[in-house]
């Protein structure tokens, strides 16, 4: 996965009013507490990458 794909799929899976993720009511018409597996995951792929550039001092 690249950044972008990542990014793509934090910016729709977004909590609704209600507190449903409105990424998936929107593309899988399920209703979906948020914060939903999709969120989680990329969530903790940016962590990872983050983690992994602070302790190998990259840039």
């Amino acid at each position: 996965m690249t950044e972008d794909q990542v990014g793509r799929v934090l910016a729709v899976h977004l909590p609704g009013v209600d507190g449903l993720c409105a990424g998936c009511r929107r593309w899988w018409a399920r209703l979906v507490p948020y914060p939903c597996y999709q969120a989680e995951w990329a969530a903790r792929w940016r962590a990872r990458v983050a983690t992994r550039l602070f302790l190998d001092g990259s840039s």
